[in-house]
C-alpha cells in the first residue's frame, strides 16, 4: 500500500470510528432519591381499582390487590408495615387500573377489552412527593384460573420491581 492509499484508509477508518463514537447512544443514569432506600417502616395505601374487575375477569372483591400485595411485603420481612400514615418513612399507593385496550377492529378477539396493570406510587410521607411509580401489567388469559393466575404474578412482579429499586447500587440505569 503506498502512502497515499495508507492516509485514505487511515482518513475512512477516522470518519467510521468517529461517526459510531458520536451515534453511540450513553445510558442515562439518575440517583435513586435516599428516602426510598432508607426507609424500612411502610404504610401500604388501597388505591382501588377500577370498576368491572371484580368478579370477572378476577375473583374476590376490589380489595383483593391490597390485601395480596400488604401480605407479600408482610412476608418479605424486611420492611415493619404500619398501620397510621404519619408512623411510616414511605407511603405506597397501589392502584389496579384498567385502561381500554385498541378501540380498532382487530383480528384478536377482545382486543378492545380494558388491559388492567398495577400501578404503585411511592410517596416520601413528610413530603408528600412522589419518589417513584412502578407499573406491572396483569398478562392476558382466557380462562377464570388464568386471569387469577396472571394477577398474583403480577402482584409478586410488582414486590420483586419494589425491592430492585431500594436494594439497587448506585444510580439506576436505564
Amino acid at each position: 500500500m503506498n502512502r497515499m492509499g495508507f492516509r485514505v484508509c487511515l482518513v475512512v477508518w477516522g470518519a467510521v470510528f468517529g461517526a459510531t463514537a458520536c451515534f453511540a447512544q450513553k445510558k442515562a443514569t439518575a440517583p435513586i432519591p435516599p428516602a426510598l432506600r432508607a426507609a424500612t417502616k411502610l404504610f401500604i395505601s388501597n388505591g382501588g381499582a377500577d370498576s368491572g374487575l371484580f368478579p370477572a375477569p378476577f375473583s374476590g372483591d376490589p380489595d383483593r390487590p391490597y390485601m395480596e400485595f400488604y401480605a407479600a411485603l408482610e412476608g418479605a420481612g424486611e420492611y415493619t408495615l404500619v398501620s397510621d400514615p404519619s408512623d411510616a418513612e414511605l407511603v405506597l399507593e397501589l392502584h389496579l387500573t384498567a385502561p381500554n385496550g385498541p378501540s380498532e377492529p382487530s383480528k384478536f378477539k377482545g382486543a378492545a377489552d380494558p388491559l388492567p396493570m398495577f400501578r404503585l406510587t411511592i410517596y416520601d410521607r413528610k413530603t408528600h412527593y412522589v419518589l417513584w411509580a412502578l407499573t406491572e401489567s396483569v398478562d392476558v388469559a382466557f380462562t377464570q384460573k388464568g386471569h387469577d393466575r396472571n394477577f398474583d404474578d403480577a402482584i409478586s412482579r410488582l414486590v420483586a420491581d419494589f425491592a430492585r429499586v431500594r436494594h439497587a447500587q448506585g444510580p439506576v440505569m436505564h
